[in-house]
């Protein structure tokens, strides 16, 4: 069985959970690879795990069993542009904060991975989007698993973001901002600027401003087999454009537009991992004392 193991930059204190992950994959005879980001941090700190071999593309995961992110939500969208649409599986082990993508917490990595051993999961496959734009500004990683948000700049006046479904005129957003998120990330950005929950396998996009100068306008959602295409313009010429945790500048003469990814996000889910069950241990989701 090979593993492959991707994690970004950790505290001291966390050396002991990272070693036990280790330590749980070679007592179970696997073949460990890491990534290269990983390897180049690991000698950059002086850190030693053992490991079989590294990798730096999507196409030397194709023989891996299983891909674990080590950190938190942001490491875990990290991983994902390091598998892109290679048919492996994602589990997120939590050594971070929140951790909702990340579901296996530190205090549960020795069960954790017996379950991954023992094949007690499923695959949780996830919708994404991808960005289309005149010009390649995120290069063959423009898809997100999360959002695609475009927002102002610094304390930049408001943008106006005219928006258009399959072609026919929607609405021209005068706000900071416009977020297009998937039914994963509506739980992220989109859920704090007042969009809705979308259980995650909805066929279904969700448009929200973020603080809007037209009151009158809400989230929206919409099919996901869809094209929503942008323009922007604003008195400052410069705007931010976000897929997940990955920012660019751009001009307002870029011309910006997402629809469905054409491949999928692979989760795994640990037997007795249940969405409505994470929702409401994770945010607190209709927490009352009545309940």
């Amino acid at each position: 069985m090979k593993i492959a193991v991707h994690c970004k930059a950790f505290e001291k204190e966390k050396v002991p959970v990272i070693q036990e992950i280790f330590n749980e994959l070679r007592a179970n005879r696997v073949h460990i690879q890491i990534s290269k980001l990983f390897k180049n941090y690991l000698e950059r700190e002086k850190l030693n795990f053992p490991y079989d071999s590294v990798f730096q593309t999507p196409h030397q995961l194709k023989d891996t069993s299983v891909v674990l992110s080590v950190g938190g939500d942001g490491t875990f969208l990290e991983t994902i542009t390091l598998v892109r649409e290679v048919d492996v599986p994602i589990l997120g082990i939590n050594i971070g904060r929140l951790g909702f993508l990340a579901t296996l917490s530190a205090d549960r990595i020795s069960e954790g991975l017996q379950m991954v051993f023992d094949k007690k999961y499923t695959i949780d496959e996830r919708s994404m989007l991808r960005l289309e734009s005149n010009t390649q500004i995120f290069g063959s990683a423009n898809f997100a698993l999360n959002e695609l948000s475009i927002t102002k700049r610094d304390s930049a006046s408001m943008i106006i973001v005219h928006t258009y479904l399959d072609e026919e005129y929607m609405n021209s957003y005068w706000a900071d901002g416009l977020i297009v998120a998937t039914p994963t990330g509506s739980t992220g950005y989109s859920l704090s600027v007042g969009g809705p929950v979308v259980v995650p396998h909805s066929s279904n996009f969700v448009i929200a401003p973020i603080s809007p100068h037209n009151l009158n306008i809400r989230p929206l959602v919409v099919p996901d087999n869809c094209k929503i295409r942008f323009e922007i313009e604003g008195r400052s010429k410069n705007f931010l454009v976000s897929l997940d945790s990955r920012s660019l500048t751009v001009d307002a003469s870029i011309q910006l537009a997402v629809k469905k990814c054409e491949f999928s996000a692979k989760l795994i889910r640990l037997e007795g991992e249940k969405f409505l069950n994470t929702l409401r241990k994770k945010v607190n989701w209709g927490m009352d004392s009545r309940n």
